[in-house]
């Protein structure tokens, strides 16, 4: 599982002098370069096209992770989900990668393979493959392997165990520790 609170973000600092460690989110833009998807890469992070949220990177590249970010919203795809959800899902991989280098290998490897899979389809980059049906087509030749199970398995917990994905499906959470389900929902259902 994800430990939310390991993610590092960028802080913006609004119409003030940057601060060494601190950047605008005009500079974050500027040192940025968009690439597929609406995110954005720089030297050691991960952003959204509208600077709303950044993701440091240490172990794995941007352009790596970034990837992943695709990857993941392409094998669990959800429109009400935002990029830093999935962002927060894939970022155990980097965690991960950094305490064992075969994971990293695994990881690096995996996306050099659907990288070259993208171009050999006529595209720049899994990334830059501009149709969902397109990239899904490409997963779809790799999901017997051991990095797409990888990257799914984890997805189940990592995505789905947030908080903030739990209010936009509506799901409550546990009711064990609120009495049960007996005495919180069970009796909701007015249509029968």
């Amino acid at each position: 599982m994800v430990d939310i609170s390991n993610i590092k973000t960028i802080e913006f600092v609004r119409n003030k002098a940057p601060v060494a460690g601190k950047m605008t989110r005009r500079q974050l833009l500027k040192r940025g370069v968009g690439i597929g998807a609406g995110l954005m890469v720089g030297n050691g992070f991960l952003a959204a096209g509208n600077a709303a949220w950044a993701l440091e990177t240490k172990t794995l590249s941007p352009e790596v992770m970034a990837t992943l970010v695709q990857m993941a919203r392409d094998i669990y795809p959800h429109d009400r989900f935002g990029d830093e959800l999935y962002a927060i899902a894939v970022k155990g991989h980097e965690e991960k990668a950094e305490e064992d280098a075969d994971y990293k290998a695994m990881i690096e490897a995996g996306i050099a393979s659907l990288d070259e899979m993208a171009k050999a389809n006529g595209h720049g980059s899994y990334v830059g493959t501009g149709w969902e049906i397109d990239r899904v087509a490409i997963l779809k030749t790799m999901e017997q392997e051991g990095f797409f199970q990888t990257v799914r398995g984890g997805l189940v917990v990592s995505l789905y165990n947030q908080h903030e994905v739990w209010s936009i499906l509506g799901y409550e959470g546990s009711s064990f520790e609120k009495g049960g389900y007996l005495e919180r929902g069970f009796d909701d259902v007015n249509w029968l």
